[in-house]
């Protein structure tokens, strides 16, 4: 619990826009992770939360899953700019990847929840989302004979509630982790994990590219909010926090199997990496509000090359099989 406090207190910093502290690359340790309670989740903890990501009567109309919007097979995103509620209607957002949340401390493109367990009930009970009051959803499950048996085999006689909903999502999801990249291997010793393109693009990475001024520590990420220079009128977590100076920022996304989870941005604006990369290139363009750590980078076509190297080497795909329904 006090770490977790930390943790938060850690967040609240890093949304002051004159502090930047940068955090070493390297790979996310399972003794890290901060488990509620600091009690690590059971095997049918996680399966039941598996089952419960991958259901679609989780929704109103039964046709939306977790699963759905966090496709495994697509990097965990959904492959389009802003995703679509189950009855239908645009989100005003991208759908960010999954990969890692274990070590996150603060959670949505604005920071909304401030715990896993926060994150998982939201979209299941957002009208825009998969729009399922949690009362219903509760009955529904307890419908479900298969579900009063997982439920009974994770939590015992408190079976199926709201809490154990939460909990059980946020353990799978929790159970989500790529540490085994060519990157990973590269820094722990095995000097052939990366080519001379990839090992090029990490020292831009670091230096003239200017990235782990956001993209820093584990998992690629200080948990923070920054103006990149985005211009629509999402205010973002001005919302949630007002804090100076953070109309129009957002959560710097974790960079682990980024390849794999287009299109990029919190709108969803730019298609590819090579995009966002040659939009940082650019600068801010003088929009207003934007960080002052978004300046132009005056990166050659060559170093862009060796740029898209890294991230591919950042690479570390998740097979999940299915669940079958109970």
């Amino acid at each position: 619990m006090l770490k977790r406090i930390f943790l938060n207190l850690v967040a609240l910093i890093f949304t002051l826009p004159l502090l930047v502290f940068a955090a070493e690359l390297g790979t996310p340790s399972l003794e890290d992770i901060e488990y509620p309670d600091d009690e690590p989740p059971t095997t049918e903890e996680i399966e039941l939360g598996k089952v419960l990501f991958f259901d679609p009567r989780l929704s109103l109309n039964e046709k939306q899953s977790c699963a759905t919007c966090h496709n495994p097979e697509m990097g965990f995103g959904d492959g389009m700019a802003k995703g679509l509620g189950t009855m239908g209607e645009g989100l005003g957002r991208n759908t960010p990847h999954i990969y890692n949340l274990a070590w996150s401390s603060i959670f949505f493109w604005d920071g909304r929840a401030q715990t896993l367990e926060e994150q998982a009930l939201g979209p299941i009970s957002a009208p825009g989302e998969m729009n399922m009051p949690l009362p219903q959803l509760i009955k529904r499950l307890k419908k479900i004979p298969g579900y009063q048996k997982l439920f009974k085999a994770a939590y015992g006689d408190s079976g199926i509630n709201k809490t154990n909903i939460a909990r059980a999502i946020a353990a799978f999801e929790r159970s989500i982790i790529t540490r085994n990249s060519a990157f990973d291997r590269y820094i722990q010793g095995d000097k052939n994990a990366m080519d001379p393109a990839a090992i090029r693009g990490l020292a831009l990475f670091e230096g003239k590219a200017r990235c782990t001024k956001c993209h820093d520590g584990v998992n690629f990420t200080d948990d923070s909010f920054h103006n990149i220079g985005v211009n629509n009128n999402d205010v973002g977590r001005e919302k949630v926090s007002k804090a100076q100076g953070m109309k129009g920022a957002f959560k710097t996304p974790g960079l682990r199997n980024v390849w794999l989870t287009s299109p990029y941005m919190h709108d969803g604006s730019e298609p590819s990496l090579e995009a966002v990369i040659r939009f940082y290139n650019r600068g801010s363009e003088g929009i207003a509000g934007v960080s002052n750590l978004i300046k132009p980078l005056n990166l050659s076509e060559d170093e862009i090359s060796d740029l898209l190297a890294f991230l591919a080497a950042l690479t570390d795909p998740i097979i999940i099989e299915r669940p079958k329904m109970p």
